[in-house]
This record gives C-alpha cells, structure tokens and sequence, in this order.
C-alpha cells in the first residue's frame, strides 16, 4: 500500500507547478539551441557557458517535479516548442536571453501570487529560491551585455570576452 503526504497540493497549485515546468524545460532547450550555434561559430567559452547554463535550466525543472510528486501532485513531463536555431550576433543572441531571464522572472512571480491567493505557504517557501535565482540570473544576462556593449565592434575584444566567459565557467564548476 503507499501512502499518500498527508498534506496534498491543492490542483491549482499543481497546475500552475506544471506550467512552470514547462518554463523551466523551455529554458534548458533555448540554452541548449545557444550553445549549439556559438560552438558552431567557434565561440568555446560562450559554448561552454550556455551548456553549463542549460543544464542548470533543467536541473531547475527537476526540482520542481519532484517537489510536486512528494507533496501528493503528479509533475508532468512536457512537449516543448522548437528553440530558434540562429540567433543573429553574440549581442542579439545575449539580448534574447537576457529577455528570456526577464520572462521567467515575471512568469515565477505569477505563480508566487497564486501560493499567496491560495494559501498554500509551503509552496511560496519552495518559490523564494527560484525568486534569488532568477536575481542572479537576470544579473547575470545584464552583466554580460554590459560587457558586449563595451566591446562594440571589435573582433579582438569578442576573443578576450569568449576567454573571459570561458574562465568564469571554469571557476564557476570548481
């Protein structure tokens, strides 16, 4: 016989869960199509920063599913759109993602509002670490761009920034 958590999450909660699930995979499969395509242009250190980076995505996304599944719910596994496949320039390709990050961030505040409307404040503590992270992430994206925009147009300096990127996914694994 199993047993069931006492405490069920309530089929809102689930559903709006669910739906961040799919924000989550979308995410990894977005970091994964950038990835290819910097690799593609011989970019290694911008290759290695979205793996990493899609990866942490889907490691979000795990996270998720199991905390739905241990508190009674059933996290479902999503189909996903195609990402793009071409994203223009190093600055575009940063401009979306930092657009993405901004998207996620607004889309993990929605689903902090229903835990609040719903009462459900074991789910709103579970949220608050995907609040911090998506500071960090969003940081993170306008970090980089800022740095792009310093370069310009320099085929020298998109070198040095792919070196530079490189090095911090180095440091960021140790």
């Amino acid at each position: 016989m199993i047993l069931k958590p006492l405490i069920m999450l309530k089929p809102l909660i689930e559903e709006v869960l669910n739906k961040q699930i799919i924000v989550e995979a979308q995410s990894s499969q977005i970091y994964l199509a950038m990835a290819s395509w910097s690799e593609v242009l011989g970019l290694e250190g911008v290759a290695k920063f979205m793996y990493s980076h899609s990866d942490e995505e889907r490691a979000h996304m795990l996270k998720i599913v199991k905390f739905i599944n241990e508190r009674g719910g059933h996290a479902i596994v999503p189909p996903l759109d195609s990402p793009p496949t071409q994203f223009g320039t190093i600055k575009e390709m940063f401009q979306d993602l930092y657009k993405h990050e901004v998207k996620v961030s607004a889309s993990i505040n929605d689903l902090i509002e229903v835990c609040l409307l719903e009462k459900d404040y074991a789910t709103h503590s579970f949220m608050q670490w995907y609040v911090t992270e998506q500071i960090e992430e969003e940081a993170m994206a306008k970090n980089i761009l800022d740095k792009i925009h310093l370069i310009g147009d320099d085929k020298g300096g998109l070198y040095l920034f792919d070196n530079d990127i490189k090095l911090l996914v180095n440091q960021q694994v140790n």
